[in-house]
């Protein structure tokens, strides 16, 4: 086990959630404040997604983003940002012609997918390395579109999470950071139980931490009822771990989880059962290579 667990907490996703469990954050207000009861609960890392506050579909509007990180900013809360790039490489195909995309369809240009990123400068962001059937449509990343989506980031000083879903996505993660100099130092995210990637059970997490760089920072999490099962596995093989509504919309079977911050709390009291400590949101800057966050009215200096 490591020494301190660091606890992500993924808030609000983009499926078709909020119609499940009211309790899902849609405004930029909600994804903020569960972003704060997260952190007070034990999370130190809040990923984030947004949606539109009307209809509560799946966003990509800059001004959501923006406000969203601005509110957290604002509070003094303490916990590490980390927004999404996944939006914009969901591909469809049209029944009258399979070469184009349907209407489902939602491709952007790497530019597009990381402009947020590129503006708010948040702690981390992710980069889904995966290209797969997901669910009942296609998630598309190819090579290129992977390394210029890094390049940007890694330009704007943001650090790179690597989602990965199965073992060749881990391939070719660390094929990238051989052979193009990128994605140094990242937080892995091994991401199990999402259909059709690996099996949330301990046989393909094992498979996927053993084909990791050495000495990898990483952390996992499976969907649905093996949220808190993945938590316990991931502590005792040495990895961080991440809970939230993106992922399992329940805290126990048949009770729907009242906010993340429910989740987070089931996550602290799995960590410490077994022996582990929590980490802070300053523990986890520190594990992660990030400089100490600026407090309001402190001149800026050499991170201590």
């Amino acid at each position: 086990m490591t020494s301190k667990t660091i606890i992500s907490c993924a808030l609000t996703g983009s499926d078709d959630t909020p119609r499940l469990n009211p309790a899902v954050p849609v405004t930029p207000e909600q994804i903020a404040n569960e972003a704060i009861e997260a952190c007070e609960a034990g999370a130190s890392i809040a990923h984030i997604h947004v949606r539109d506050p009307k209809t509560g579909a799946p966003g990509t509007d800059l001004s959501l983003y923006r406000e969203v990180v601005s509110r957290i900013r604002d509070s003094g809360c303490p916990i590490l940002i980390n927004l999404t790039t996944g939006p914009g490489a969901r591909f469809v195909p049209s029944e009258e012609d399979p070469n184009r995309g349907s209407e489902l369809s939602t491709m952007m240009t790497p530019e597009a997918r990381v402009q947020h990123v590129l503006e708010l400068r948040p702690e981390i962001c992710t980069l889904d390395i995966a290209t797969m059937n997901f669910g009942n449509r296609a998630f598309v990343n190819v090579p290129d579109h992977l390394i210029r989506m890094a390049t940007l980031i890694e330009e704007a000083g943001v650090k790179p999470e690597i989602e990965v879903f199965d073992l060749g996505h881990v391939r070719l993660a660390r094929h990238l950071i051989e052979t193009q100099g990128i994605l140094q130092a990242p937080l892995f995210q091994l991401c199990l139980g999402v259909p059709w990637g690996a099996s949330a059970d301990t046989e393909s997490l094992l498979q996927m931490k053993r084909y990791l760089p050495e000495n990898a920072r990483w952390s996992a999490f499976g969907i649905s009822r093996a949220q808190f099962p993945i938590v316990a596995q991931s502590v005792i093989l040495g990895g961080h771990v991440r809970v939230g509504l993106e992922d399992n919309l329940y805290l126990a079977k048949g009770e729907l989880a009242p906010g993340n911050a429910a989740l987070v709390k089931r996550a602290v009291t799995i960590i410490k059962s077994i022996g582990a400590e929590v980490a802070t949101p300053d523990d986890a800057r520190s594990m992660l290579g990030l400089p100490r966050r600026q407090q309001k009215g402190e001149s800026v200096g050499v991170n201590r």
